[in-house]
């Protein structure tokens, strides 16, 4: 039997078998591993400094976005105090009244407009890199100040012209590219909490 028929008749299995093969490739991804450990330390230091993390994306990206900025706010594994995140995803007014307005495209450009401030860190999620909502988001950020960062896929390498930080990883099929996004953004959380915690204990 063929590969492509086993897959056929367990598109379960072979999903987790190309998730698996991915996330392989991701832990000896020596870019993007210095990437993502880039990313935490560039989100601490806004952290430290009283800054805070916005995050965009659309579709699942933006679902991943309310997760990261959950995991921020909220906390990832630790009790600690909150550090200050929010995602731009998720204010129904505002995202129709801008898009009513101004067109889809300034959906998340106007809220950092709105409510980003110099220092602060715009976490952008895009599988394509091509989303103009992503784009005019990212340049938005960078006209006040903000630090970029994307996330993107094999194929969405151009989104790097915007970013001070790009994180790539090693697949160009959405929803595992969706699935190392989310599984480095963990990793990231995870290095966040340790670090604020431990300067958290020295003072």
């Amino acid at each position: 039997m063929s590969q492509d028929s086993k897959d056929s008749k367990d598109p379960i299995g072979a999903h987790l078998g190309q998730s698996l093969a991915a996330l392989e490739r991701a832990t000896k991804d020596a870019a993007m591993l210095a990437a993502a450990r880039a990313i935490a330390a560039a989100m601490i230091a806004a952290l430290r400094a009283g800054n805070k993390l916005m995050v965009v994306g659309n579709g699942g990206s933006a679902a991943d976005a309310q997760h990261i900025a959950a995991e921020i706010i909220g906390r990832y594994k630790q009790d600690r105090p909150g550090y200050a995140a929010l995602a731009l995803t998720t204010d129904t007014s505002a995202l129709t009244a801008i898009a009513n307005d101004y067109g889809f495209e300034q959906v998340f450009a106007r809220q950092v407009e709105g409510l980003g401030r110099r220092g602060d860190v715009l976490l952008a999620l895009s599988t394509s890199g091509r989303s103009p909502n992503i784009l005019a988001a990212l340049r938005k950020a960078r006209d006040i100040g903000l630090v970029t960062i994307g996330f993107t896929g094999l194929r969405g390498d151009a989104l790097g012209a915007l970013c001070d930080h790009l994180l790539v990883a090693p697949t160009d099929d959405t929803p595992v590219v969706q699935q190392i996004h989310l599984a480095v953004a963990h990793g990231i959380c995870d290095e966040i909490e340790r670090t604020m915690m431990r300067e958290a204990l020295r003072k």
